[in-house]
C-alpha cells in the first residue's frame, strides 16, 4: 500500500493515508482507485495458463525420463543416462515448483502479510542446486570413462533421443511464452531448453558412433550436456539467493531511484530507501520523502501521487512511501540507509 504521513513512523502509515484521503476527498479517491487497479493487475497475473503449462511440461518430462532411463540402462549410453538424470531433476524440480506455485497463490494472512509467493523462490533455488549437483556428477562420471572401452546400442539410443527431442521441443514451445511469469517458470524454460540441446547432443553422438565407431563421442556428448546445464543452474542459484537476501532487482539501483524522487517538486530529501523483490518478478520499494514545511495535506497527496507514478515507471509497482516534514527529522528512530 502506498501511504503518506507527515508526522509519523512507518507503523502509522495506514492511518496517515486515511487522514489524507479525508482532507482531499476528490483527489484521493482517484488516487486510491488507480492504486487498487495496479495492485490487482500485479497479483492477478499468477495465471491459470502458467499452472496448466507447468502441468503439461511435468507430464512430458516425466515420460521422457522413464524412456531414457530404461533405454540408457539397456543400451549402455552414458549420454542417454546423463540426459535422463537431468530429466529426473527437471521433473522433480517442476513438481516442487508446481507445489510452490499452488501454495504461493494462497492469500496473505495476519501472520504471513506478504503471502507465500516466496515459496516459488525456494523451489527455484532447490531445483537449481539439484541440477548443479547432477551436472558435477556427470563431469566426474565422464572423466572416469575416458580411456575405457564400452559398447553402446546406437539404435535404441537414437530412437529415444529423437523422441526426447520432439517432446522437449513441445515443452519449450509451451513454456516460452510463460517464462517471465515467475522465477520458477524461467528456470523451467531454461531447463527444458537445455534438455532440448541435450537431446541434439545425444543424437549427434549416436550418429557418430553408428557410422564411425568412435565410442568416445558418447562420453563427449555427456560432458557437453553437463557444460550446458551448469552455467544456467548456477545463474538461477545466484538469482534466487539475491531475492532471498533482499537485494535490489537487476537494473534498479538505490542511487537511480533516489535521484528520480529528489527531482519531484517540494521534495528536499529522500532517505531510508529499500528496494527488493518478493518473488523475482514483483518489485517493491519503501522510502521516506522529506518535503517543505509549508505544504498542507492536499499538497502531500500531489507529492505522493507523483512519487508513486515515478516509481511505477521504474518498474517498482508496489511502493510504501512516508512523507514527512523537515521538522520530523529529529524524531527519526529508524537508522537511515548509509549511516
Amino acid at each position: 500500500m502506498t501511504t503518506s504521513s507527515p508526522h509519523s513512523h512507518d507503523s502509522h502509515e495506514e492511518h496517515a493515508h486515511d487522514s489524507a484521503h479525508d482532507s482531499g476527498h476528490g483527489h484521493d479517491h482517484d488516487h486510491g482507485h488507480d492504486h487498487a487497479h495496479g495492485h490487482d493487475h500485479a497479483h492477478a497475473h499468477v495465471p491459470t495458463d502458467s499452472l496448466r503449462a507447468l502441468l503439461v511440461v511435468i507430464g512430458l518430462t516425466a515420460t521422457v525420463f522413464f524412456a531414457e532411463l530404461i533405454v540408457g540402462l539397456i543400451s549402455g549410453s552414458l549420454a542417454l543416462l546423463s540426459d535422463a538424470a537431468h530429466m529426473l531433476s527437471d521433473s522433480a524440480g517442476l513438481f516442487i515448483a508446481l507445489i510452490a506455485m499452488v501454495v504461493g497463490r494462497s492469500a496473505h494472512s495476519a501472520s504471513a502479510t506478504f503471502g507465500y509467493k516466496r515459496m516459488e523462490v525456494f523451489a527455484a533455488l532447490f531445483n537449481a542446486l539439484t541440477v548443479t549437483v547432477i551436472a558435477i556428477y556427470i563431469f566426474i562420471e565422464a572423466i572416469g570413462r575416458f580411456g575405457h572401452h564400452h559398447t553402446v546400442d546406437t539404435g535404441m539410443m537414437l530412437i529415444v533421443a529423437v523422441i526426447g527431442l520432439a517432446v522437449n521441443t513441445i515443452a519449450a514451445v509451451v513454456l516460452v511464452r510463460r517464462q517471465h511469469d515467475s522465477m520458477n517458470l524461467r528456470g523451467a524454460y531454461l531447463h527444458v531448453l537445455t534438455d532440448l540441446l541435450g537431446s541434439v547432443a545425444v543424437i549427434i553422438a549416436g550418429l557418430i558412433i553408428r557410422y564411425t565407431g568412435f565410442v568416445a563421442a558418447d562420453t563427449i556428448a555427456s560432458v557437453i550436456i553437463a557444460a550446458m546445464i551448469l552455467p544456467r543452474s548456477l545463474r538461477l542459484v545466484l538469482d534466487a539467493c539475491q531475492v532471498l537476501l533482499e537485494h535490489a532487482p537487476a537494473g534498479v539501483t538505490v542511487d537511480r531511484v533516489q535521484q528520480r524522487l529528489i527531482e519531484i517538486d517540494a521534495v528536499n530529501q529522500v532517505h531510508d530507501i529499500h528496494i527488493w523483490s518478493l518473488d523475482g518478478t514483483t518489485h517493491l520499494c519503501s522510502c521516506h520523502l522529506v518535503v517543505d514545511n509549508t505544504l498542507d495535506a492536499s499538497d502531500h497527496c500531489v507529492v505522493l501521487d507523483t512519487a508513486t507514478a515515478a516509481l511505477k515507471e521504474m518498474g517498482l509497482g508496489h511502493a510504501t512511501i512516508q512523507i514527512e516534514s523537515e521538522k520530523h527529522a529529529g524524531h527519526e528512530e529508524v537508522q537511515c540507509q548509509g549511516e
